[in-house]
Order: structure tokens, then sequence, then C-alpha cells
């Protein structure tokens, strides 16, 4: 097996044994993303220098806790990772995959940047996405399409389609991605990885480049159930720097599927659901009833409102996020006459298609006359899609679905179609209304795009979807 190939736990390991060192574990995987990402563009740009002076640090830090038993090395150390180009990484360039901050460089780190740093990981550099997260396929980059590993003819999935990719392709050991409407679990699942989307509050937002402010979650992106749980625990918690993150309780977990409750959502499999992709998910769920699960048909009524919700809410948020991109404070400036052309070439310039469109849907949203029927109106729908969740989660533990309709399309098949587009998040959207964690885990492919299975829980209990999913993992190898 390739270095690059190894999970978090496996590179541990081999680290603890001396079998090699985070320096050869990192040149491995910098050859790895020189050699083949001129094919896939996952990653925007790569820190060659600063991770292999990081990797010396690791290396030295092993070295010190030889024969020293009461020293542990956290299971991060000297594991080379990749982020998100809208998560600031300091003395880095954060471009958010946009012309507007196409020169930006990070003065900070971002709270789970430094968590993961503290850990002594490795991190190789920051990877593609949709311009400023938004999009579900990563076409919306102003640097580029992120081109699926196993058919570059097809999308990665999107806004995280650089962090899913890198993972997917072993030109990293794991990754850090965002998730607004699906852009963790969408490109996990287009990918063939896994992909946490943590309970809102439960992983700090200080440092990521904002998109919705009452949506976006950073979230770990792996190759297997047990290293989202190792990079999950090491960047959850409170942060004084965020004031909607919160300490979580001991969550619960299952030593037994016997009793376990999971709640099919019978609108998730109504028309418009790839029969191939169905039937894959079925016999998930049906591999794990055998197990002694029971399966319970539910019903998440307002679930049909979501898109319509979403794509009025997210807009309203992003229009007043965006509007400190301004050509004054930082990012592209556009040199006029007057201040208001300089705001206005600026802008112009400098964001791409779907954030302006965004912005433009936003502004009219909550624009005077406008509010009440739409952004308004949006807020009251929310709170009936986190009822139908929380009246759900009465009578189930978990709640089992499709991550997307259909397998990674092709690349420009729905570019030029917003609501073509905005429909892949069919199944993604509804669980970030409600606040609610959710897991893509690959459990299939058609041909030879992967699947993935939706494991939704309720608020804070990761560890419960985590443990699900550690059980369907090891049932299908």
């Amino acid at each position: 097996m390739e270095l690059t190939e190894l999970t978090i736990k496996q590179s541990h390991e081999g680290l603890k044994k001396k079998d090699f060192s985070s320096v050869d574990l990192t040149k491995a995987y910098l050859e790895k993303i020189k050699k083949i990402d001129k094919d896939l563009n996952a990653f925007l740009s790569v820190a060659q220098e600063s991770s292999l002076a990081k990797a010396l640090e690791a290396d030295a830090a092993f070295a010190e806790s030889f024969g020293e038993p009461k020293k542990k090395i956290g299971m991060l150390c000297g594991i080379p990772c990749a982020i998100k180009d809208a998560i600031l990484v300091k003395d880095q360039k954060c471009t958010a995959a946009s012309k507007i901050l196409e020169n930006y460089v990070a003065p900070y780190d971002a709270t789970v940047v430094k968590k993961l740093k503290d850990c002594g990981a490795i991190i190789l550099g920051k990877t593609n996405t949709d311009e400023f997260t938004m999009g579900a396929s990563t076409e919306n980059s102003a640097f580029g399409v992120v081109k699926n590993p196993h058919d570059k003819t097809k999308v990665a999935g999107g806004s995280s389609g650089g962090s899913a990719v890198a993972v997917a392709a072993n030109e990293a050991c794991y990754s850090l991605g965002s998730d607004t409407g699906g852009s963790i679990r969408l490109p996990a699942s287009f990918c063939g990885i896994v992909g946490l989307n943590p309970t809102y509050g439960s992983v700090s937002r200080y440092g990521l480049i904002a998109h919705a402010s009452s949506l976006d979650q950073i979230g770990p992106m792996t190759k297997n159930v047990e290293d989202c749980k190792i990079v999950f625990d090491a960047i959850k918690g409170k942060d004084p720097l965020d004031v909607t993150s919160v300490e979580q309780k001991t969550q619960d977990s299952i030593s037994k599927i016997k009793n376990l409750r999971i709640g099919v959502p019978k609108e998730y499999f109504s028309g418009g659901l790839d029969k191939e992709v169905e039937k894959i998910i079925r016999d998930a769920i049906k591999n794990f009833e055998s197990s002694g699960a029971e399966i319970e048909e539910i019903s998440l009524p307002n679930s049909q409102y979501s898109i319509a919700c979403y794509y009025i809410i997210v807009p309203s948020e992003a229009s007043s996020n965006l509007a400190r991109f301004d050509g004054i404070k930082y990012g592209l400036s556009v040199k006029s006459e007057n201040l208001l052309n300089v705001y206005l070439k600026s802008r112009g310039a400098g964001f791409g298609a779907e954030p302006k469109r965004r912005i433009m849907v936003g502004t009219h949203s909550l624009s005077s006359g406008y509010y009440d029927a739409y952004y308004k109106k949006a807020q009251e729908v929310r709170q009936l899609i986190r009822n139908d969740f929380a009246n759900a989660f009465k009578k189930v533990d978990l709640i089992f679905c499709p991550v997307a309709p259909f397998p990674a399309f092709g690349i420009g098949e729905k570019a030029n179609d917003p609501l073509a587009m905005y429909l892949v998040d069919l199944y993604t959207g509804a669980i970030k209304l409600a606040g609610l964690p959710g897991l893509s885990l690959p459990v299939g492919k058609i041909g030879k795009l992967p699947i993935g299975l939706q494991i939704i829980g309720n608020h804070f209990q990761e560890d419960l979807i985590l443990s699900a999913a550690s059980f369907i993992e090891k049932s299908l190898t």
C-alpha cells in the first residue's frame, strides 16, 4: 500500500513505529498532487515549504516521545490534510475561488485551523470550491472546474468539490469542507468518501468566509468513518470567537443495532429519484434492518418547500455578507473617478455570475415591500420544516435517505440552468434549515460513480450517526 492510501490511524501507527517519517508522508502527498492535480484541479494553492517545515517539527515531536510512555502524540500529528479555500489559514491565500479575493492573504487562522495546527497537523494547501461556496458542482469557481477522479467528464459535487477530490484521489489524508446546503455531503457522495455536516454550532465558524451565516458549518471529509470521528473530535467545541458555537454534552453511541429505530422519509423516495440510486439506498437500509434495527416510514411533509425556502434565506444572508467586498477594505479594487464607481466596478469585475445572482435575489427579498412576502414567509416555512424533524425524532433515532437524486452528472450538463442546479440540494437542504447533523457514507456504485447514503440525526447526535455509519461501513467490506 502506498503512503498516500493510508488512513489517519494507519498513518499514525506507521509514524509511531518509525516505518516512515512525517516528511516522507508529506513528500508522498506533495508528489501525488504534482503528478495528478493538473488533471483534477482540486488544489488552488500548495504550501510546499511550510508543510515540509511542519513535518520536520512533527518528526521531532515523535522522536521526543520515543521511550517516554507517558508522552502521547495525538492522532493528527504529522498527518497531511487539505483546507477548503473559504477557510482562513494564516499567511496563505484565501480566495473563496473568486477574482475579488484573488490576491487576499489571510492574516489569521480560522479556529478549526488553529485546532488542527495545535494537534500537529500538516496543511498541504487550499482546495478549490464554488465561488464563495455558492454551488453544487464546483463549476462556479473563478479558477476552473474540479473534475471527479472516478470519471473526469463528471462533476465532483459542490461546493467542497476540491476537498472531496483531494481525499478521494489520495492527494490528502483528510480535508475540511463547509456545508451550507449540502456542500460537504454532496461532493462526498459524488466522490465516494465520508463527509460530515455537523450540527449548527458544534464547530466554530470563526475564520470561515461567510455565505449564509445561519446555515454555514465546517466539517470533516475523510477516507473512512473512523477518520471522520477523529477529525470531528479535534475541531468541535465552543469558541469565544463564535457566539453561535456551543460545548457539546456527552453524546449517544450504539453498541448494538437491535431496537435502533430508523426513519425513512417517504417524500425522499418519490418521483425524481434515479431507480438505481433508490435500489442501492434501499439495499443499505435493508442490510441495516437485517442486523436488528427497526425501520419505519416517516413523513416530512414540508420538505417539499425546502428548496424554495432555502433559496430565499440563503441569498438574503449572502447579499448582506458579501456587502463587505466593496473594493475599499481588501481584495480587488478597480480605480474610478468617484467612490460609487469604485464600488460598482470592483464588484462587477470581481464577482462571478452565481454570487451576482444571489446578491440580486437576496437584496430583492429583503427590500421594502417584499420582506414580508419573501424573507419573513421563508423563515415561517423554515420553522415548519424544523417542526417536521422534531416530530420525526420523537419516533425514530436516525433518518436514512439518499444524499442526491442521481450520481455525479456531466460537467456543463446543468451549468446553464440555475434552477436544475438548485434541485441538486433536494435531499440535503432541509436539514440545514433545521440545523441538524448529517453524514454521507459511500454504499455502492453505478458503473464507476459512487452513491452515498445520508444518515441524519437529531441535534448533537454526531456520535450516534458515526456509530451507525461505522456499522454499515464494516458490513460492506
